[in-house]
């Protein structure tokens, strides 16, 4: 059976919804019963990231040299938990995923593994941070956001609450990263201003070239150890290492950040 312009191989319910796999050109998918695109992978490249978006999620390796402690929330296919597994042997990962026949779907089709680095804990993703910030009982200096429903961003992953939990749960170098979904123009603007006030206008913006995505990236202290020509120097390097086109994302970041570019690194 065909779907999506491709084949399909898989197709389930949970209660959420309708989960799929699609197969096109060599490529897998997963979808959540529309065209949308929620993970995909090369089949001849497993651990590498496929989709643009993705590659985009990684902008924050210009500000951060490794990760050691990483709260994932969306696992989808799990593409970035498979590959900071893959390029960081010393980091360790928390994923929360609504959705229990997710992490399935990912471990089957999408060659996630078992890996004792790798925690998944099944829950609604702004739940778990706000109640993990009350206790304050980890502190990450990585999170990563990526929860989407079957047409958009997931409802519960915005508001000054969440930000501020968010950051409650950073170190003081730690990093917040989401993918936003840049077309609702209202839906953005009211996100914008949410975590500028909460990080302090430490927010930088990175649309995703002939995509819809916005990543956002926020500094829960300052990218200030770095200055302009160090990030041009760091990017042809990580370009270099991962195949990456960290070259792009920074011109991308001066062309849509330049004032707030000031905010968190040297001129």
């Amino acid at each position: 059976m065909y779907k999506y312009d491709g084949l399909l191989v898989h197709q389930e319910v949970d209660e959420q919804g309708l989960i799929e796999i699609v197969e096109t050109e060599g490529v897998r998918a997963l979808h959540f019963g529309t065209d949308p695109r929620q993970s995909s992978m090369l089949l001849s490249a497993p651990n590498e990231l496929h989709s643009k978006y993705v590659r985009a999620m990684m902008v924050w390796l210009l500000f951060k040299q490794q990760p050691d402690s990483v709260l994932m929330v969306g696992v989808g296919g799990g593409s970035l938990s498979k590959y900071l597994l893959y390029h960081f042997p010393q980091c360790q990962i928390k994923a929360v995923e609504l959705r229990q026949a997710i992490i399935k779907i990912a471990q089957r089709f999408f060659a996630l593994p078992l890996d004792p680095r790798l925690k998944v804990k099944i829950s609604e993703g702004a739940r778990y941070i706000k109640r993990q910030s009350e206790n304050q009982s980890e502190l990450h200096d990585l999170i990563i956001i990526d929860a989407f429903n079957e047409v958009d961003m997931a409802d519960t992953m915005q508001g000054i609450n969440l930000f501020s939990a968010c950051k409650q749960l950073l170190t003081d170098e730690g990093l917040l990263v989401i993918n936003l979904w840049g077309t609702s123009k209202e839906l953005f603007k009211q996100i914008s201003w949410e975590m500028d006030v909460v990080f302090q206008g430490k927010v930088l913006f990175l649309p995703v070239r002939g995509r819809g995505n916005i990543i956002a990236i926020a500094f829960a202290g300052g990218g200030d150890q770095y200055s302009m020509r160090a990030l041009k120097l760091r990017a042809r390097l990580l370009e270099e290492q991962y195949q990456i086109e960290y070259i792009d994302f920074l011109k991308d970041l001066k062309r849509n950040n330049s004032k707030e570019l000031k905010r968190v690194i040297k001129a």
